[in-house]
């Protein structure tokens, strides 16, 4: 039986929620409305609203920025790692979560005891093993970082998820002659499409933005990723906040349409989490 809450609960609950979407929301709406001002309009008012759209701001920013080039690196880097990531991940995760073998939980523990690392405390370690490797400046020495550091969450989501679907699925595939990997493809990734969707999220919002790895492996300009040109770009153009909110907002785009592509998913997979049992 569903325990109904008291209206001063759901009162705090949704002002709470409001005000962490406000909390959110303003400075993103206060950078993308700086970044159509003209730079006396944003030194006159930094909150006012522009007098005209100033849409050349973005292909100057795209121009002097060197965006193309630092665009190009960060999808690269951002869908290797994550295409690797989720072919591994659901696979392990699979064989955790439908077979039982003699090591299975110390196997399980240890993909765990990868989210208890601290991920910045081994960038000393990985940057040794990448020069040692003649990795650095190359995409592999990003990717492969990203890879390890977020397989141990990935498990995590897709093994849970995995875990709570009937046996009934894989019986009837075998009585119909389907083999171990047919039942991966076929039967069990397209029910995983919730668990998969809240799992590409997290690891494209993280490769996206990761800047310290980058930093540190990365120094040739042609391989940079995109936090890096910005950061750069940020350190040059102090005087043009109108470009640097510009820059910003480009980088910002992706994310907002990658999430939005997969939002259907996320909402069904959350959906259907609160009303199982």
């Amino acid at each position: 039986m569903i325990e109904k809450r008291s209206p001063l609960a759901s009162i705090v609950s949704y002002l709470f929620l409001f005000l962490v979407a406000v909390f959110n929301i303003v400075p993103l709406f206060y950078m993308v409305v700086g970044s159509f001002k003209t730079e006396s309009e944003h030194a006159a008012s930094p909150f006012a609203m522009p007098n005209a759209l100033q849409w050349e701001n973005y292909s100057r920013a795209w121009e002097v920025a060197n965006m193309g080039t630092y665009f190009m690196n960060s999808l690269i880097v951002t869908f290797g790692s994550l295409i690797v990531t989720v072919f591994l991940g659901s696979l392990a995760a699979f064989f955790l979560a439908r077979f039982k073998f003699k090591l299975r939980g110390f196997t399980y523990a240890v993909f765990l005891l990868g989210m208890l690392v601290p991920i910045h405390a081994t960038l000393i370690p990985i940057f040794m093993i990448m020069k040692n490797l003649s990795l650095l400046d190359t995409y592999a020495s990003l990717i492969l970082p990203y890879t390890a550091f977020h397989l141990s969450l990935t498990i995590f989501i897709l093994e849970g998820f995995m875990r709570g679907l009937p046996k009934d699925l894989e019986e009837s595939a075998v009585m119909d002659g389907a083999g171990i990997y047919r039942i991966f493809w076929s039967i069990i990734l397209p029910i995983t499409r919730p668990a998969m969707a809240t799992v590409l999220i997290l690891n494209f919002i993280y490769n996206w933005n990761e800047y310290l790895f980058a930093l540190v492996l990365i120094s040739k300009e042609a391989i940079k990723t995109l936090p890096l040109g910005i950061a750069s770009f940020v350190g040059i153009e102090t005087a043009s906040l109108t470009l640097q909110m510009s820059a910003l907002t480009i980088a910002l785009i992706p994310i907002i349409i990658f999430y939005l592509l997969l939002q259907k998913q996320l909402v069904n997979g959350m959906t259907a989490g609160a009303v199982k049992g």
